[in-house]
């Protein structure tokens, strides 16, 4: 058999053994993705409207998705105007609910002036799965390292400082992949998180090493959005979640 024969026969095999393409490629009748009302964005005077297809976890008027961390009491935090705000000791909350891969969205907003410096001007922060933490921070006008605003606390700083100044809404946009185990428990992949911070990627693709500070040890199941109560009067509006 010449070279050429060989050649002709190897390429049609292949081309058999991938299959014909189901759709040309600009044949109308092909299936289309599913149409999604996106919602509105959000100004500073007004929070958006979720996307059809998320699951709403503040409407602006209750917490009724959330319970108290510690004791799984109603939350004590106060609602109003559209937003709710941490009061001091009253504890982290979380939600009833609990998520695997998902797209989280929420918008906060630091006080002015601070309370306090450092670790204390407007401390919270956004947990995935009560294991890895996203810190919220007024860090206007700071270096942005991994224990301020945007930084994925204790693992990675942010690739750019997006703080605003106190007092204006942020966003935070984080798309995240559960960690993958086995049957005998083992980590086979890494949890992976995207973080975008008022429309700017901070983190891309970011593999987490293990869970972050206070947060519940890895594992196969899923676990609730958790966010912190320091003692700081930090505010939050429109948080809904789309699940993967």
């Amino acid at each position: 058999m010449n070279t050429y024969l060989t050649i002709l026969l190897l390429a049609t095999a292949v081309l058999v053994a991938a299959g014909p393409e189901e759709w040309p490629i600009h044949d109308r009748n092909r299936p289309a993705p599913k149409a999604v009302d996106p919602g509105t964005a959000s100004t500073q005077e007004q929070a958006g409207r979720p996307p059809a297809d998320a699951v709403v976890l503040f409407d602006g008027k209750d917490l009724s998705r959330w319970r108290t961390k510690k004791d799984g009491a109603p939350p004590r935090w106060k609602v109003e105007g559209g937003y709710f705000e941490v009061v001091k000791d009253t504890g982290d909350i979380e939600t009833v609910q609990g998520f695997g891969s998902c797209q989280l969205h929420l918008e906060w907003r630091t006080p002015a002036p601070p309370v306090g410096q450092d670790q204390d001007r407007g401390n919270s922060g956004v947990y995935l799965q009560d294991r890895y933490e996203v810190q919220v921070l007024d860090s206007f006008g700071l270096r942005g390292e991994n224990n301020e605003c945007g930084g994925i606390y204790t693992q990675a700083k942010p690739s750019v400082n997006m703080c605003f100044p106190p007092l204006t809404w942020q966003t935070y946009d984080i798309d995240f992949t559960s960690a993958q185990f086995d049957a005998d428990g083992k980590k086979t992949k890494p949890a992976i998180v995207t973080v975008k911070h008022n429309g700017v990627t901070i983190h891309d693709k970011y593999a987490l090493k293990d869970k972050t500070g206070g947060g519940k040890p890895e594992g196969p199941s899923g676990g609730a959005i958790q966010l912190q109560g320091h003692g700081n009067p930090v505010f939050y509006r429109n948080v809904w979640i789309v699940e993967k």
